[in-house]
């Protein structure tokens, strides 16, 4: 039997199968031993093979092949990477300016490994309501540097229904992942976009002005015009893995797009003579922050550090 997985708490899955039942289902003994490096090699998103039992319940006993998936760094095990969701039509990455303030390394650490396994992104801004005028001034750089690269970015209150009328028509009939730091709103925007979902919302500690963790799994939600959204954990950081050092700047678009002039196709951009991205750092034709985002990454490909 074949279905959907669409809620996952850790050891147990919930799978959709195609007449409609939600069946409770584990992974099968020897699934893990099957060279998946992840914490969690079944996912949100994914589309299984399962075997049900006398109780009701099932074992999950194979995945069917992914049209893309999206991974982070396992917290705790560094050598491991977790997967957030499967077979996505695009991810949204929700942001703030303040309360808290998300870090454009999160951003690009987010943006390359979406990048990596061919998955769409769009940056939502939230929280506008709060921002006072170096703040907006800032968003507004923020907004003109993703989307002079090609990242689509929206600009929204949560709070204000009436202005989420962009986004609500960005998630029809799409299977979209919302991801983010704690505390960025993510639940709150949920429980707008979904009237009844009455997802648990936290506060901003006022001394680190970071955000608390109140979902603790993934979740695939209907929305009420059609399409699916994922809910995943608030995320505290953002590892990138699986990535070789020449890799990581084909996943840095302008990076990739001028490196196509450097003068030897090894080029890591960093110190060599004829470098093409060096040249356009300088120039400010790629932005300052974008460079020291892909020098992050690569240094932690280099120093074996998520591998």
């Amino acid at each position: 039997m074949r279905g959907l997985v669409v809620k996952n708490t850790g050891s147990w899955y919930q799978v959709y199968t195609g007449n409609g039942d939600s069946i409770d289902c584990k992974i099968k003994g020897n699934f893990r031993l099957q060279g998946i490096r992840s914490t969690n090699p079944v996912a949100v998103g994914d589309r299984v093979i399962i075997e049900t039992n006398k109780e009701g319940t099932a074992l999950i006993t194979g995945i069917e092949e992914r049209k893309n998936y999206i991974i982070r760094r396992s917290s705790n095990l560094s050598k491991q990477f977790h997967i957030i969701a499967a077979n996505v039509d695009r991810a949204v990455l929700i942001v703030t300016v303040d309360y808290p303030q998300t870090s454009t390394i999160f951003i690009d650490r987010f943006l390359c490994s979406a990048e990596a396994y061919h998955v769409p992104v769009t940056l939502v801004i939230n929280k506008i309501d709060l921002y006072n005028g170096e703040e907006i001034e800032y968003m507004d750089e923020l907004v003109s540097l993703y989307e002079h690269i090609g990242y689509p970015c929206l600009k929204i209150s949560a709070l204000d229904p009436a202005g989420l009328d962009e986004l609500r028509l960005l998630l029809k009939e799409k299977i979209t992942l919302f991801s983010g730091n704690s505390g960025v709103g993510k639940s709150t925007l949920i429980n707008a976009l979904i009237p009844g979902t009455g997802l648990k919302i936290g506060e901003i500690s006022k001394y680190h002005n970071k955000g608390v963790h109140t979902t603790t799994f993934s979740e695939m939600i209907a929305l009420p015009g059609g399409g699916y959204l994922i809910d995943t954990p608030g995320i505290k950081g953002f590892g990138s893995v699986d990535m070789e050092g020449a890799e990581v700047g084909h996943y840095f678009r302008e990076i990739f797009k001028a490196s196509a002039n450097c003068r030897f196709a090894d080029c890591t951009h960093r110190h060599e003579p004829g470098c093409a991205v060096l040249k356009d750092v300088e120039n400010h034709l790629i932005s300052q922050s974008r460079y020291t985002g892909y020098l992050s990454i690569l240094h932690d490909s280099e120093n074996g550090k998520y591998r």
